[in-house]
């Protein structure tokens, strides 16, 4: 039954491409790396209870677990091409494995993503994706090179997929969900379909100073990228960016929650000289897709948030810690 599966999820993923030698099938994948790039590779694992609800749909489990890599490739401007699936079932389910590697198939044709191999066995629901792309060389973005006074941006928006999870959690919200349900099923998208900022990413290989992928919270994430670069961050509490259904369905001190410390955005958050700024955002919005700043680089370290009129905003979370007590 094992096999069938694995067989099942080569067809159902097939992904042509000429730098794959020798994919699924064999003890190990043959690759070839084209000439003058460096390969950039990342895994990520997860697990039903943890990183997603019980019950998440197979298709939305499946697009979710590529997604959340390749927004790790596209953090540190990287062309996605190859992926490895490690997928642990309670059960040999062959109607859970199409529709999870068709959701899985969805966004890997999207960005002619390739996968090359992996494993299937028994046993609590999860699922590890390592994923590998492409990177001219010494051009990679990294998370330490932000400088005093670089501006700090953010792609798209933030807390929403944090938001859906309140929703789902909290049945006190219940009478809310039916004043807008088109702004509680966008919210749902974003935690279960999140769009990996590939484009962004290449963008700004050479504009970006430091660049990181938000999917702990934006403080935490940020935070890593400021003890990297040595520095620290002042953010305008008022600059955060936010979705419409986040402005239909809470109030400014919930989405602030939710956008500082809320997780599973898979935004970009990048810093570039202040030179730069203006230019960089209108680049941005005629590529299609928003970057704001949101704040600036400061010699002291950590991450603070301030309001309109000066004042610290102190918040209760700070983000996703896998091993908090």
């Amino acid at each position: 039954m094992e096999f069938d599966l694995i067989e099942l999820i080569r067809a159902r993923t097939a992904q042509p491409r000429g730098d794959v030698a020798l994919g699924i099938g064999d003890d190990a994948a043959l690759l070839n790396l084209p000439a003058g790039q460096q390969l950039v590779a990342c895994t990520d694992t997860l697990v039903e209870g943890v990183h997603f609800p019980r019950g998440t749909a197979p298709q939305d489990l499946g697009w979710k677990s590529l997604a959340v890599n390749l927004s790790d490739l596209a953090a540190m401007g990287a062309t996605p091409a190859w992926a490895m699936l490690a997928l642990t079932l309670p059960h040999a389910d062959q109607r859970f494995v199409e529709a999870f590697a068709e959701g899985f198939a969805q966004l890997a044709r999207t960005h002619a993503v390739a996968l090359v191999g992996g494993d299937t066995t028994r046993g609590p629901l999860s699922v590890t994706v390592s994923a590998f792309g492409f990177v001219p060389e010494n051009r990679a973005l990294l998370r330490s090179g932000a400088r005093v006074n670089d501006a700090v941006f953010v792609t798209g928006t933030l807390g929403d997929a944090a938001a859906a999870l309140r929703l789902m959690r909290d049945s006190g919200l219940g009478a809310r969900d039916s004043i807008n349900e088109q702004a509680r099923a966008e919210l749902q998208s974003r935690l279960n379909r999140p769009e990996p900022r590939i484009a962004a990413g290449l963008a700004l290989r050479d504009v970006a100073s430091a660049c990181i992928d938000v999917s702990d919270g934006l403080l935490a994430d940020l935070g890593h990228l400021c003890v990297a670069s040595g520095a620290g961050a002042l953010i305008e509490a008022d600059a955060l960016p936010f979705s419409s259904a986040m402005f239909a369905l809470f109030n400014s001190e919930e989405r602030r929650a939710f956008a500082l410390g809320g997780g599973d955005d898979y935004e970009l958050c990048f810093t570039a000289s202040v030179d730069r700024a203006d230019r960089l955002s209108a680049d941005f919005a005629r590529l299609g897709f928003g970057a704001l700043r949101i704040g600036r680089i400061v010699a002291e370290p950590g991450v603070r948030v301030r309001d309109a009129h000066g004042n610290t905003v102190e918040t209760s979370r700070r983000g996703w810690q896998h091993f908090a007590s």
